[in-house]
């Protein structure tokens, strides 16, 4: 019998399959990238967010995850106005860390 739906595909990723080279690469540039507790203060307050569904703290997880492309794209988002700086209570120069992110993954496009 058809009921006009599919069990979707699992999502789960395998964390011990994910490259963490980059994300490597980034902490010994930018170590406050281990500070974050994805509180979402950042994403509370950042003026794209809304829009472009820009956000730090999921950047930080997806590149965790190895999901760079969806990072990445996230970070097209963003304005680099640094209210997220502002609010982060664990002080992250989120605005370096962005940078820094977009810096190491031009370096390996090229």
């Amino acid at each position: 019998m058809d009921f006009g739906f599919s069990i979707a595909p699992s999502s789960t990723i395998n964390l011990d399959k994910v490259d963490r080279t980059k994300f490597e690469k980034l902490h010994e540039i930018e170590p406050d990238v281990y500070k974050c507790m994805a509180c979402g203060s950042c994403s509370s307050t950042c003026p794209a967010g809304r829009f472009s569904g820009m956000s730090v703290r999921k950047v930080i997880l997806a590149l965790q995850r190895g999901k760079e492309k969806e990072a990445v794209k996230m970070l097209k988002g963003c304005m680099l106005c640094g209210k997220c700086s502002m609010v982060c209570p664990r002080g992250i120069n989120t605005r370096h860390l962005i940078l820094s992110i977009c810096r190491i993954y031009n370096e390996e496009q090229q």
